[in-house]
């Protein structure tokens, strides 16, 4: 978003089950550390349009867990996924995604982020749905903040049921004399209900589309109705999933009521400076202006991708072979995080997207172009899609490694048109079209939809996004497509709890850890 008025230095943002824009801290995630540091009077904050709208940029913020950090999303579940490895400079770097990679994950290395993270966006949401009520604004103003605020607040609930499944539900600030270390799990299917009728009350308040080059990113209606109609198909409402994401989707391959179309190129989608295409539903902004550096990295302030440095190729460089021209691509030295497997490799052979997705180190090596560093579980194949280049480096202020500015598309069409093919059970003639669209847009010829063939398109249309892992789980097929990594069933389709959030609360950790 543009335009931001931020109030980092008024947020402190905390705890295990968030209390709020700031009036508290907490170190760890562990509400024994919660003090008051008095830096922040929500009181005599949020009381006009201004006020409110700058605490609705530091919610949306809360989207770049996707994306920003070290401890992202995308890197973190690609790495325990068929597709990926977890990579790095060796065994060690980054305990948590080491151990989720090999599933020897347990609650001691479980980054805390994943859980606290989640709900501090949740603690902000809370503050704006209890503040913005008495602020000064127009009604129409004021309905729509309250509508992105509780849309946005339902994706953070999702990602945490998507992760943990038995998590507490707060839909209130903590005050200073709550019992916040008694506050019990709720019921899974009481969330999924709470988050679901959220979304449908708030869709009406959200515009259909978004003109204004000031507000790109902001939810709308189409955005809000994606996200309900993936949290329904994870709730298993099939159906009510179907619905919505027939909506969304609009008559396959054309233009939906949102405005929504496949792009003609699927190479353009990675192109860094080709931000909000047609096909983008839900997109995570990044940029280099926030000039970040080491200091308050992961703390929120820090605007770049981080999945560009992570998945960048260790030490590579390219060799002189003068007088030759060397025509290998330029590309930044990254950490060497989420190789490809080779199983992901054979699979994409004679795909029109493999070259857009899978970047291959090893044949330019083998032509003597290039020289790199193997990392840990190198297979010489790199995620092509969030490969940083050197022209991507920031000229700014700020450590170039983290201030990379390609957008994450969280949710994008072709990634709805496969859902909603799902939810219709692979069968019929609309799920056939829109399996027929996805494969269109490559040139590819139609096949016979069923259940095999969705599973096998999203492999392919969406490597590396982020989604195979909750895909595998979804469907049940983790057992089998991960057994060799560790993974067990009943046990691994959720996380554990990190240990911090547990001492001294009524928590319990999920099964099996």
């Amino acid at each position: 978003m543009k335009n931001k008025r931020f109030i980092y230095k008024s947020v402190a943002v905390l705890m295990l089950a968030g209390v709020g824009f700031g009036a508290v801290s907490c170190n760890n995630g562990n509400l024994e550390d919660v003090q008051n540091t008095g830096t922040f009077d929500e009181s005599t904050y949020f009381q006009n349009e201004e006020q409110s709208f700058s605490g609705l940029v530091a919610t949306y913020d809360m989207l770049r867990k996707y994306s920003g950090g070290f401890e992202n999303m995308v890197t973190f579940f690609n790495a325990a996924s068929d597709d990926f490895y977890s990579g790095g400079g060796n065994s060690s770097d980054g305990a948590g995604i080491q151990g989720f990679s090999n599933y020897s994950i347990n609650p001691i290395i479980m980054p805390p982020s994943y859980w606290r993270d989640y709900y501090q966006g949740i603690a902000k949401a809370n503050i704006l749905l209890e503040k913005i009520p008495a602020a000064t604004m127009n009604d129409q103003t004021r309905n729509r903040f309250i509508a992105e605020a509780k849309v946005l607040r339902s994706l953070y609930y999702f990602e945490l049921l998507r992760m943990f499944k038995n998590v507490p539900l707060i839909l209130k600030p903590f005050k200073y004399n709550d019992d916040y270390y008694n506050v019990p799990q709720a019921k899974p299917e009481d969330v999924y209900a709470q988050i679901e009728g959220d979304i449908l009350a708030s869709i009406g308040d959200l515009p259909m589309t978004i003109n204004s080059a000031n507000e790109k990113g902001r939810l709308t209606q189409g955005s809000a109705r994606a996200i309900l109609g993936k949290i329904y198909l994870y709730d298993k409402k099939y159906s009510l999933a179907a619905a919505q994401f027939e909506m969304v989707n609009g008559t396959p391959g054309g233009t939906s009521q949102y405005g929504y179309k496949l792009v003609d190129d699927f190479s353009t989608l990675w192109e860094v400076n080709n931000k909000f295409t047609t096909e983008s539903v839900l997109e995570v902004m990044h940029t280099n202006a926030s000039n970040a550096d080491w200091g308050f990295w992961g703390t929120g302030k820090d605007e770049g991708n981080s999945v560009n440095q992570m998945v960048g190729i260790v030490s590579y460089g390219k060799v002189d072979i003068s007088p030759l021209i060397n025509d290998a691509p330029s590309i930044h030295k990254g950490w060497g995080f989420n190789p490809i497997t080779e199983d992901l490799f054979n699979f994409m052979q004679g795909d029109p997207r493999l070259n857009a997705t899978v970047f291959n180190a090893k044949s330019w090596v083998q032509q003597g172009k290039v020289t790199y560093s193997a990392g840990f579980k190198d297979t010489g194949y790199f995620l092509n899609k969030y490969l940083p280049r050197t022209t991507d480096e920031t000229t700014q202020p700020g450590a170039v490694e983290l201030n990379f500015r390609q957008n994450y598309i969280a949710i994008r069409l072709a990634d709805t048109y496969l859902m909603e093919a799902e939810a219709l059970g692979g069968t019929g003639s609309r799920a056939q079209a829109l399996l027929d669209a996805v494969r269109d847009r490559v040139d590819l010829p139609s096949v016979p939809v069923s259940m095999q063939a969705i599973k096998d398109e999203r492999r392919r249309e969406l490597a590396g996004e982020g989604h195979r892992w909750f895909d595998l789980v979804r469907w049940g097929d983790a057992p089998a497509k991960l057994g060799a990594r560790g993974f067990v069933a009943g046990k691994h389709e959720i996380l554990p709890i990190p240990f911090n959030e547990l001492t001294n609360t009524i928590l319990k950790q999920n099964p099996g850890y």
